[in-house]
């Protein structure tokens, strides 16, 4: 079958024969299909209305290929780089048959092609195991950094070994599913993080006074607490100022949040600093953060650099990401390091994960199951994000989804349960809201659940701590409840321009003092292009 396109556009999935026969005469299929893979689509002709494209098909009785004709809608047209249907006004390669074919390197015969402590490029030609996937070409064809998946890379992290990987540092599993300590689940607090992405400001402030009003408490007595992934454009930062003097998590969400997915997947190593230690260096000064405590990071549409951001995040002292996407298993997963290879496959993402040796944590995001009756085994996919679960549409449907996922994590290994919204979902109806209020009172009535930040989730599990002690888990009482006033009652409104952004003029609300000019990439302290 045809995957989903992220516009869902398909028409039919038919075989060429019985539709479009005309376009297959004197098409030698064997030749069209000769080393390409089975899922990827391709041009015959650049004619028509650029809607109309083929995959080989090798399911036929006697094992001979056949083509496969898939239409997208009307309206849209299908972009062979990117593999999908998208509107024809943002496909620009109509006139292009086919992906570019690129040269892979010789990496598993049965004789050694090489000397020890080499490989074999794609022409043959041998270089050093160290120059494969180290983000430029050594080989004359380029094929060494064609090669480079997770599972690919020749110089990849090693297989999880506990041996070589123990607590508070290292932690891993061989499926991901194992309860760190090797505590009962039975004893295991059930975290439950309710995260954020996105500019923190006048549109969405009203709903986390809602949430998280002081009144909430977890079972140790201190109040319940989000992680707020903050992007730059329109945030109001005395309010996320306020946000972490109350004790939740501040993290950060990329300064620019360039809509082009390319840029973050294919970003630099340093894209990635000038984005995240640019965005951290902004909260830092116009938060007044200054314990050090913005330690993580989400990667915008969670399209992961691949080694290039992990390489960064170690040299710049971030301890985890939070990008990386669980299909919907049986068992969720465990936030685990990268000391060792991941326990899943790379999800999404374009498939960019890191491939080598990172000591970073991974905050993976286990998809939610949005199964309306978990009882019935539909096949559905998971979804990651709550309001990327297409099919809830009432507050009912919501209410179902929460109570379902938390029991398949509660009933199992207690994984923690990561709620990750945009705040324009949860106000688009009030319900919504409702609802999750409605989960957190009735989850705060029992004994032995907590909503707690990502950066406590990685405390409790640097010093797995059973239930009946968590009381006085002296990790988790540093930002218990937080007495007083805001910093400021009148932020500064900071009316500012940037050479950056030619023609905006943004308002920057600070308890600080006005820089000369809107921060941004290039500018991240807003002190510079004076004259």
């Amino acid at each position: 079958m045809a995957r989903w396109w992220p516009i869902l556009g398909l028409v039919c999935l038919c075989l060429a024969a019985a539709h479009g026969q005309d376009k297959l005469e004197g098409v030698d299929v064997e030749e069209v299909c000769a080393d390409r893979p089975a899922d990827e689509y391709f041009r015959l002709d650049t004619e028509g209305d650029c809607r109309e494209v083929y995959r080989c098909d090798s399911a036929g009785e006697d094992g001979r290929w056949r083509l496969a004709s898939i239409r997208c809608a009307g309206g849209l047209a299908f972009d062979v780089l990117r593999q999908l249907c998208d509107w024809k006004s943002n496909v620009k390669t109509c006139d292009v048959l086919e992906k570019p074919r690129k040269a892979k390197p010789i990496l598993k015969t049965d004789e050694p092609i090489c000397p020890e402590g080499k490989l074999s490029c794609g022409d043959g030609e041998c270089l050093d195991k160290e120059l494969f996937c180290n983000g430029k070409s050594d080989c004359k064809d380029e094929s060494d950094e064609n090669a480079c998946s997770v599972d690919e890379d020749p110089n990849r992290a090693p297989e999880c070994d506990p041996t070589q990987c123990a607590l508070p540092d290292c932690f891993c599993s061989a499926d991901g599913t194992r309860i760190p300590g090797g505590i009962e689940p039975q004893q295991v607090p059930q975290m439950i993080t309710i995260t954020f992405n996105g500019a923190v400001n006048v549109d969405n402030i009203d709903l986390y006074e809602d949430l998280f009003n002081g009144q909430r408490q977890n079972p140790n007595g201190c109040s319940i607490k989000g992680t707020f992934f903050v992007s730059h454009k329109y945030t109001n930062y005395s309010a996320v100022q306020d946000l972490h003097r109350r004790g939740h998590e501040i993290s950060v969400f990329s300064l620019t949040h360039k809509d082009d997915p390319n840029y973050w997947s294919g970003g630099s190593y340093d894209d990635w600093l000038a984005e995240m230690a640019g965005s951290r260096l902004i909260v830092e000064r116009f938060a007044n953060i200054t314990d050090g405590s913005i330690i993580g990071m989400r990667a915008p549409y969670l399209r992961v650099g691949g080694n290039k951001q992990f390489e960064m995040m170690a040299d710049q002292f971030f301890v985890y990401d939070a990008s990386i996407t669980a299909s919907l298993g049986r068992v969720p997963i465990w936030p685990y390091t990268l000391y060792f290879r991941m326990p899943h496959k790379c999800n999404g993402n374009a498939h960019n994960c890191p491939s080598r040796s990172h000591p970073v944590w991974e905050m993976v995001m286990n998809e939610l199951d949005r199964r309306d009756d978990p009882t019935f085994d539909e096949s559905l996919p998971g979804c990651h994000m709550v309001d990327s679960c297409s099919n809830v549409a009432t507050g009912e449907q919501f209410a179902r989804l929460l109570r379902h996922n938390f029991n398949r994590h509660y009933n199992s290994n207690r994984a923690p349960l990561g709620l990750h919204f945009h705040a324009s979902w949860l106000k688009s109806k009030k319900e919504y809201r409702d609802e999750l209020v409605k989960f957190i009172e009735e989850m705060l009535g029992r004994n032995d659940v907590f909503f707690v930040t990502n950066l406590q989730v990685i405390q409790w599990m640097q010093n797995p701590t059973e239930l009946n002690s968590l009381r006085d888990f002296q990790e988790w009482k540093e930002k218990c409840d937080v007495k007083g006033q805001p910093y400021c009652s009148l932020p500064n409104a900071c009316p500012l321009t940037t050479r950056e952004l030619p023609g905006e003029t943004l308002r920057l609300f600070t308890c600080m003092e006005c820089p000369n000019n809107y921060p941004w990439i290039l500018d991240p302290t807003g002190d510079g292009f004076s004259v």
